[in-house]
C-alpha cells in the first residue's frame, strides 16, 4: 500500500473554453470537478490502476466534505483529518491549444493541534505501507521543516519516504534522507542555485540533491522527458506527446507510475514517463487508467549527451507546466 499526504488539498474545477479574453463574458465548452492537490492526484492515479492507497487529507467546511466524497467515489481509502481551516477551491481555464490559466486559493491555515493530528494519522496509516508520499505546497503557517521532521519519524520504523515539493520545504527535507524526491526543472535550478539549460545541468543538480541526502532523484524535464539519478547511476528517458490537453497533474501521475512499478512490477522510469504522458492527454486533472498508458512510446536512452539543450522554459510534456 502507498500512503499519500496532502497538506493543502483542494476542489479543482476545470473549465474548457474556446479562448480567454480578459474582461469579456466567456462560455464554457466543458467542465469537470475533481478532488485536487498533488498527493491527492498521486492517490487517484494509483487507485485508477488498482494499487492500494490511503489518502491522508486535512478537511474543513463543506468543501472538505465534498472532497472526501469525491475521493471515496474513486475507490480511495480516505483518512480525513478534521481541521479548523477550510478546504480550498481552485479553478483552471483550459484553451484548445493546451494553455492553462489557473487560479489557486492559498488554503486555510493549520494550527499546531491540526498538525499533530495529521502526523498521528499519517504514522498510523504508514504501518505496513510500502511508501509514504508527501506532495505539494505547505499551507500558511506550516514550518518549512514539517516534511523533514515527518520523514525522520518515518525513518524510525523503516518506511520509505517520497517528497514532491519546492523551495525551502524541499531543501529542509533533503537532510532527513528521503528515499525519493521528484523535482521539476525549475526546482532543480532553484536547488542548485544555477540555470538548468542542458541535460548535463539537470544531472548535476540531481546529483547535488543526492549529496544533500536524497537516495534517488526523479526529475521531470518537461518536453524533454525525465532523468533518474540513484545509486545505480543515471538513466534518461522521454515520452513525446503530439497534442496534449492539460498538464495539470502530469507530474503527480509520473510520481505515481514510478512508485507503482516497485509494487506491481515494471521499470520505474518507463512507468513514470508513460503515466505522465497519458495524464497530459486528458482535460483537467483526470488521472489515467491502465488502458490509457502507452509504454511502447517511451524511449529510454542507453547513453545521454550531457550537452543536449533542454527545450522551452520549464514545460511538462511540451505544455506549460502548472505546479
Amino acid at each position: 500500500m502507498i500512503v499519500t499526504l496532502t497538506l493543502n488539498p483542494s476542489l479543482d474545477r476545470t473549465i474548457e473554453i474556446a479562448r480567454l479574453t480578459r474582461g469579456a463574458m466567456t462560455r464554457a465548452t466543458g467542465t469537470r470537478l475533481d478532488p485536487g492537490g498533488k498527493g491527492v492526484n498521486v492517490a487517484r492515479a494509483l487507485a485508477a490502476h488498482r494499487i492500494p492507497t490511503c489518502a491522508v487529507v486535512p478537511v474543513g467546511g463543506p468543501e472538505g466534505s465534498q472532497l472526501t466524497a469525491l475521493l471515496e467515489v474513486e475507490g480511495i481509502d480516505v483518512c480525513a483529518v478534521p481541521v479548523t481551516g477550510h478546504t480550498r477551491s481552485n479553478v483552471s481555464l483550459v484553451e484548445p491549444d493546451g494553455t492553462v490559466t489557473k487560479v489557486n486559493e492559498p488554503g486555510g491555515s493549520l494550527a499546531a493541534g491540526d498538525l499533530e493530528r495529521i502526523v498521528a494519522a499519517t504514522l498510523s496509516a504508514a504501518v505496513g505501507a510500502d511508501w509514504v508520499v508527501a506532495s505539494g505546497s505547505l499551507p500558511p503557517g506550516v514550518p518549512d521543516t514539517f516534511y523533514g521532521r515527518l520523514g525522520a519519524r518515518l525513518a524510525e520504523p523503516g518506511v520509505r519516504f517520497a517528497v514532491d515539493t519546492s523551495g525551502p520545504p524541499l531543501a529542509a527535507t533533503l537532510g532527513c534522507g528521503p528515499a525519493l524526491v521528484k523535482p521539476n526543472r525549475e526546482e532543480l535550478a532553484e536547488s542548485a542555485g544555477s540555470r538548468v539549460d542542458t541535460l548535463g545541468d539537470a544531472v548535476r543538480a540531481a546529483e547535488a540533491m543526492r549529496a544533500a541526502g536524497a537516495e534517488s532523484v526523479l526529475a521531470s524535464l518537461g518536453a524533454d522527458g525525465a532523468v533518474l539519478v540513484d545509486r545505480h547511476g543515471v538513466r534518461y528517458g522521454e515520452s513525446p506527446v503530439d497534442r496534449g490537453r492539460s498538464a495539470v497533474g502530469a507530474g503527480d501521475a509520473m510520481l505515481a507510475g514510478f512508485l507503482a512499478a516497485g509494487i506491481a512490477g515494471g521499470d520505474g522510469l518507463v512507468e513514470a514517463l508513460s503515466w505522465g504522458a497519458a495524464a497530459v492527454r486528458f482535460p483537467g486533472s483526470r488521472m489515467p487508467g491502465p488502458s490509457d498508458v502507452e509504454r511502447g512510446a517511451v524511449l529510454v536512452h542507453a547513453t545521454a549527451d550531457p550537452s543536449r539543450p533542454l527545450r522551452g522554459p520549464h514545460q511538462e510534456h511540451g505544455m506549460e507546466q502548472v505546479r
